[in-house]
């Protein structure tokens, strides 16, 4: 079986297709359920976040796996297969590990060396774990990534590398003033109260506004926001309101920042238009073709952060807002701390629809201060507001994909490569793990049989000398099995460490040919090695477990 991934992410995919392609928690799970049950496949996991959608799976056939998970990708996602394909990315073995190591330490995300998508690794783990589709495979290539991520923040300066996406979206709409010039005295209205919403808040607060409003579904979720600002020594006034009541207080605010899970529009063109209404002394805009649909009452709700984007159901309108699912308000400045922005302009295939049909906008940012009556900033994926609003007169918007063109020549930090250099390492190390575990069942197979032999003849001895004291029989036996055991040592030490080299895999064979090993006693150790790392198994049978494959078991 070897490790295979086939996914799509913002390197790959235009948002447009990304926002299409989002998975629901259901539709991870359905997933998940048909990748077993289909022929390749033995274990399964899906990483699904604002900016990627990774389907992992330990497959016993290359072309047949990657054939495969293509499929279930398109069916689960909703885009057909031919539209999907172009902007798929395949990884296999080594080269796989190297890519969730690199996505854990954040080298892969739009903000290079942000930190949220360790927590998206560890919920794709645990949905893989309840749902009974992770084995030994993805049970320690992910908890691996796990550490790797958390090596690299700790031992590198990739926090620093950079800035927060919520931190370069305020950049861009300030233009060339400072933020903290652009936003003092201003009025700001942020829609959402999970993680992201909640570090937009944070930073508005500590950047001078003059009043923030949160929005969220769950009234309760935003009173505690707003509470949590007030004690943050800021002197910023908050207040939290429903979020039928967005649309009066967009014609207030001077700065709007929206983060939610919504399947449609939160802010449409015509309520971005009714806002600023009078405000520029220009007549509202009618804006033909809207994009997409507003959101209704029952959409999905999610914590949407730059790389991790949490996801429940409608009918659960808590979850989202559980201060679990997100960092605390608290932990908004290290969250400030992130890498920059690189590399991210969009895939060759996807990226001329991308550049036609948001030209304007990527220009806007680009583009010298004018008036600006109420700025936009769409943190979302999909989208919270529609992008046909930059044709309002006197508004700005600026959402994920216009950051992604604006970053794509940010300066990479020195940090970035000493984090290059420990994913390296790292995968060289998982490999190697992998491949001598590869070879332990027949090394454990080995030890049993010696064990069996030196039972059976030390029985055979008993019947040869049945007037043999306890104390000479004892000794004899144990004789024998140091005998057995110094034999075999030195063999059995080298053949793993032989196996753990590149090309590796071929001395288990050797292992099982020379010695004659029964494959069915080789596959039982292989199957309770399995069931030990399996979710569900409790300590005590792990122990049991451990005792019967152990090759001393039963030793004097």
């Amino acid at each position: 079986m070897s490790l295979l991934v086939v996914g799509l992410s913002h390197r790959s995919a235009p948002v447009s297709v990304l926002e299409r392609a989002a998975l629901t928690v259901d539709a991870q799970s359905k997933l998940l359920h048909d990748t077993v049950a289909a022929e390749p496949a033995a274990e399964a996991a899906v990483l699904a976040t604002c900016n990627r959608i990774e389907l992992y799976a330990d497959v016993d056939k290359f072309h047949a796996g990657v054939a495969e998970l293509s499929t279930l990708l398109a069916r689960h996602s909703g885009v057909s297969l031919e539209e999907l394909t172009p902007y798929l990315y395949v990884h296999y073995e080594d080269r796989a590990v190297h890519h969730l190591f690199s996505v854990a330490c954040g080298l892969d995300s739009m903000v290079v060396g942000e930190g949220q998508i360790l927590g998206q690794i560890k919920d794709g783990l645990a949905r893989a774990q309840d749902l009974h589709t992770a084995g030994r495979l993805l049970n320690d290539l992910f908890q691996q990534a796990l550490r790797v991520g958390k090596r690299a923040h700790s031992e590198t300066g990739i926090d620093r590398a950079g800035q927060s996406l919520v931190t370069f979206g305020l950049e861009q709409l300030a233009g060339r003033e400072p933020v903290e010039a652009w936003a003092k005295g201003k009025r700001a209205l942020v829609i959402g109260a999970g993680s992201m919403s909640s570090l937009a808040a944070a930073t508005l607060a500590r950047s001078g506004v003059d009043e923030i409003v949160i929005a969220n579904r769950t009234l309760e979720r935003a009173e505690r926001l707003t509470q949590i600002l007030g004690d943050g020594g800021t002197g910023v006034r908050a207040r939290a309101v429903r979020m039928d009541a967005v649309a009066a207080e967009l014609t207030r605010a001077d700065v709007a920042v929206s983060c939610t899970g919504a399947t449609g529009l939160v802010l449409t063109g015509a309520d971005v238009a009714a806002a600023v209404s009078g405000r520029t002394g220009a007549p509202a805009v009618t804006l033909p073709g809207q994009t997409g649909t507003p959101a209704a009452p029952g959409d999905a709700a999610q914590a949407c952060a730059d790389d991790t984007c949490l996801v429940t159901p409608a009918d659960d309108p808590d979850a989202a807002e559980d201060p679990a699912a997100g960092p605390h308000i608290g932990d908004a400045h290290a969250y400030e701390q992130h890498g920059a922005l690189v590399d991210n302009s969009p895939a060759v295939g996807g990226a001329a629809a991308v550049r036609t049909a948001t030209a304007v906008a990527r220009a806007q940012v680009a583009a010298p201060a004018r008036a600006v009556a109420l700025a936009l900033l769409d943190l979302a994926m999909p989208r919270d507001i529609d992008a046909a609003v930059h044709r309002v007169e006197g508004v700005r918007l600026v959402d994920i994909e216009s950051l992604a063109e604006a970053s794509a020549d940010a300066p990479m930090a020195a940090d970035v490569d000493a984090v290059r250099t420990i994913v390296s390492d790292e995968v060289a190390a998982f490999g190697a793990a992998q491949r001598a575990a590869h070879i332990t069942p027949t090394v454990v197979a080995l030890r049993t049989m010696a064990a069996d032999v030196v039972s059976s003849e030390i029985a055979r001895l008993d019947g040869r000398l049945p007037e043999l004291g306890d104390k000479q029989r004892a000794e004899i036996t144990q004789t024998v099995r140091r005998v057995v055991d110094k034999l075999l040592h030195a063999p059995t030490v080298r053949v793993k460490q032989l196996a753990s080299e590149p090309g590796g895999a071929g001395y288990a064979d050797a292992l099982r040919t020379l010695f004659d090993l029964d494959p069915e006693t080789v596959a039982a150790v292989s199957r309770a090695d399995h069931l030990r790392d399996a979710p569900g198994v409790q300590a005590g049978q792990q122990d049991q477990l451990h005792q019967n494959d152990d090759p001393k078991r039963g030793r004097a």
